[in-house]
């Protein structure tokens, strides 16, 4: 049941967050063009994506010191940055990213997102099948 409420808080917050971003800028919160806003911005303090995209990196940390201190990244850093590096070249050839997609795009209901969701959402059905039934690396 813990985790459920955390899950059910966290989708909380994070609409509550879009609504909030999109009510104050008028824009969607799609994180790969608000980095790519960051990145063509002349003044990065006065860009209200900046702040979005500083909550996003700084709030794990925060969460696990307080909320959770026994989380440790096991992950190779070189692995993770060439992954992250691989879905910023996903969301430039799909137009966006699947928070864009999922949250906002097909909460407006666009024909575009809801197929692109529905992809990323197979992709990632297919991929948890393939590791865990046919190669077994999962447990």
């Amino acid at each position: 049941m813990h985790d459920f409420l955390i899950a059910f808080f966290g989708g909380l917050l994070l609409g509550v967050a879009v609504i909030g971003y999109l009510f104050v800028n008028g824009r969607i919160t799609g994180i790969s063009g608000m980095v790519a806003q960051i990145l063509s911005f002349k003044s990065l303090s006065q860009n209200p994506a900046t702040w979005f995209i500083l909550g996003l990196i700084v709030t794990p940390f925060i969460y696990g010191l307080f909320i959770q201190p026994d989380i440790i990244m096991s992950s190779n850093p070189w692995l993770l940055i060439i992954a992250g590096l691989l879905v910023g070249f996903g969301t430039r050839l799909g137009s966006g990213c699947t928070s864009g997609h999922g949250i906002c795009g097909m909460s407006r209901l666009s024909v575009r997102s809801i197929v692109a969701t529905c992809t990323f959402m197979l992709a990632g059905f297919i991929t948890v099948y393939v590791m865990r039934h046919v190669l077994g690396a999962m447990s």
